[in-house]
């Protein structure tokens, strides 16, 4: 399986456009990639023209969600025990841009953690309030 649909392709490669025409464009996550036996996982919004460099959020699991470019040979190329690999979450949707994403990852610590916390609040609240960050 590709970690990338054909679909998918096209609309980070879209993303990759927009976001070098107009920087302060803040686009939507279109894929979540996960090691299925550990705590990486990689929000993708943007694939750029050469193919291989893909921008997004990734949380390797130590406490530390970093935005950045990344690159889907790596990614794709990661052997897992019992010949399993990384895959895509096909069930992945979000009404959160790659900001909130950002700034609620890093504020808990992890992607999971972030998801788990605005999936509560859209439940509860229908909308997610801002987070107040601790500055100084």
């Amino acid at each position: 399986m590709s970690l990338l649909s054909r679909t998918a392709s096209r609309m980070l490669l879209a993303n990759a456009r927009m976001s070098a025409r107009h920087p302060a464009f803040d686009p939507y996550p279109l894929v979540r990639l996960f090691n299925p036996l550990g705590p990486g996982t990689w929000l993708v919004s943007e694939l750029y023209p050469d193919g291989d460099t893909l921008f997004g959020l990734a949380d390797l699991g130590f406490g530390c969600p970093e935005l950045g470019c990344f690159s889907l040979r790596e990614v794709a190329g990661i052997h897992l025990p019992f010949g399993m690999g990384i895959e895509r979450d096909r069930m992945f949707r979000t009404r959160q841009r790659m900001s909130r994403w950002t700034e609620v990852s890093r504020l808990l610590g992890s992607i999971g953690a972030a998801q788990a916390y605005l999936d509560q609040m859209e439940r509860a609240f229908g909308s997610i309030p801002e987070i107040p960050l601790k500055r100084g």
